[in-house]
């Protein structure tokens, strides 16, 4: 089981953990109704390096920027159950809008996001979400790396899923 550490430990855990050697992988997001497509990816991840570690948004910026009404899970009960999948080692809840800061305080060896980011111009021009983490990454020479997403698989889905069946059941 994983254990969730404050964000000002993150870049002495980086630190810690380069020197022992090992493939530090990080990667970020909101986490918010735990799902398969969730598990998936950050298995992928997980596969990319030794240690996993895992930005849980918190849930001022997961409101702002999923909406009112989320994050339907609290970030202490979203980081909790991030940490308790096998595949993760470590826990951070941050409170910037994008992963920049954690990023760059960890410098992982290699920085993850789903295959709905960009990693490059081309990639962005083709409609992808651009991904300002990138530019920190390669700033210290770490990678930057996508994994596919399971289609039909997210939190807006689930949510989207539950309103029509609840409006079915309505008169």
């Amino acid at each position: 089981m994983g254990q969730i550490i404050p964000f000002e430990e993150v870049g002495r855990l980086g630190e810690r953990l380069r020197a022992e050697g090992k493939r530090v992988v990080f990667t970020n997001g909101h986490f918010d109704l735990l799902h398969v497509g969730h598990l998936r990816y950050l298995q992928a991840a997980r596969a990319l390096g030794d240690t996993l570690i895992v930005g849980v948004n918190d849930d001022a910026v997961t409101r702002l920027r999923k909406g009112p009404g989320r994050p339907i899970v609290p970030e202490e009960e979203r980081a909790e159950l991030v940490a308790g999948l096998a595949c993760v080692d470590y826990v951070v809840i941050f409170h910037e809008e994008t992963a920049e800061a954690a990023v760059a305080r960890l410098r992982p060896d290699i920085y993850v996001k789903g295959g709905d980011y960009a990693i490059d111009e081309a990639e962005e021009r083709a409609g992808k979400q651009p991904l300002p983490e990138a530019a920190v990454v390669r700033g210290y020479g770490g990678e930057v790396r996508t994994v596919p997403l399971v289609p039909g698989r997210s939190t807006t889905d689930i949510v989207r899923r539950i309103r029509e069946m609840s409006d079915a059941r309505e008169p």
